[in-house]
């Protein structure tokens, strides 16, 4: 099989395409031949790993070593990228028993990565589940991760037809899932972006924008519910200052700074800093699927990449030209 690999650590150049043998399914795993994959934040920082910083790595630095084993001190360990996918079932282990050959599939892969390959294979209890009907592959490739992690987060935070909401990361994957979601949950939102994500944003349905590089929110009139933090980029401390009085921030990314402020706002003060991860497993996948079968969930496409185009498409989006949702097409049109 073919397979997208970075045998080092560095820009898009690193990325080559390279004969690999194609993986055979164990009992109880499915191999998915890959028609599509997609290129996120997670496919950027795992590229170009080594340049990263304790300072910009975004969960508590205690685990900063145990991240940097896994990925590789000098080297990538694991050279094929792609969390997020859309295929076909090619064969199935003797022991699965909720997929069968020819079945169109789409999920996320986690830290393991392997979408960039032709042919991959997953656990059948893992997040994978039957592709929307009513997308194509490109589609259905680009929302597992972000509507995955999104639904879950934001289902604990309860929220309530009327809730004003304000996203910041509105533009990125779990940004742009929590926008329909909590528009889905009939919430006022409004989401936090760069220049080049604003129309992309307003078209899933955002209330309102705010270009982060020319409007401060925290010095805004606007009064929120709940401020969802994707990145964990804003301060709690400025943030309360529009965080309604029993106003909740919830971070998908965090520091040690954010679990004490998380400790201690518990037992102090009205308003919460929440800090959560979501595990990323097959039932947020499902309700995933209908959300998007119910039309609650969709894309919106900036541009579809050619296999051979991989590494156009990580500087596409580093160079913060995207507009939308990128992804790669990893099967000959003639063919799918």
């Amino acid at each position: 099989m073919k397979a997208i690999m970075y045998r080092e650590y560095g820009g898009p150049e690193v990325l080559t395409i390279e004969e690999k043998e194609t993986p055979v399914p164990k009992d109880d795993e499915v191999l998915i031949r890959t028609h599509a994959t997609t290129v996120n934040y997670g496919d950027l920082l795992a590229r170009n790993f080594k340049a990263l910083t304790p300072a910009e790595f975004n969960m508590p630095g205690i685990l900063w070593p145990v991240v940097k084993l896994s990925f590789g001190v000098s080297r990538p360990k694991n050279g094929i990228l792609g969390s997020e996918f859309s295929g076909v079932v090619e064969a199935a282990g003797n022991a699965v028993t909720k997929f069968k050959p020819g079945d169109e599939v789409f999920g996320y892969l986690g830290q393991s990565m392997g979408a960039y390959g032709e042919y991959f294979c997953m656990k059948e209890s893992a997040a994978v589940a039957l592709k929307p009907s009513n997308l194509s592959h490109e589609e259905a490739a680009v929302l597992p991760y972000g509507a995955v992690m999104a639904l879950h987060l934001l289902r604990s935070m309860d929220i309530k037809k009327g809730d004003r909401v304000l996203i910041v990361g509105a533009s990125g994957s779990m940004g742009s899932a929590g926008v329909q979601i909590a528009k889905h949950y009939g919430a006022h939102v409004t989401g936090v972006c760069g220049p080049s994500g604003m129309d992309f944003v307003s078209a899933l349905g955002a209330d309102h924008v705010i270009n982060y590089r020319e409007e401060d929110f925290t010095e805004g009139s606007e009064r929120y519910d709940l401020i969802f933090d994707v990145l964990g980029r804003s301060e709690f401390s400025r943030n309360r200052r529009v965080l309604k009085e029993h106003g909740r921030q919830l971070n998908a990314s965090f520091k040690s700074k954010q679990l004490f402020q998380m400790l201690w706002s518990s037992i102090a003060g009205k308003q919460k800093i929440v800090c959560k991860l979501a595990p990323g497993g097959q039932e947020d996948l499902l309700a995933v699927r209908e959300l998007i079968e119910a039309g609650a969930i969709r894309p919106v496409m900036d541009r579809v990449f050619e296999m051979s185009e991989a590494a156009a498409a990580h500087r596409h989006l580093e160079e913060g030209k995207k507009s939308g949702h990128v992804a790669i097409r990893m099967i000959a049109t003639a063919e799918a």
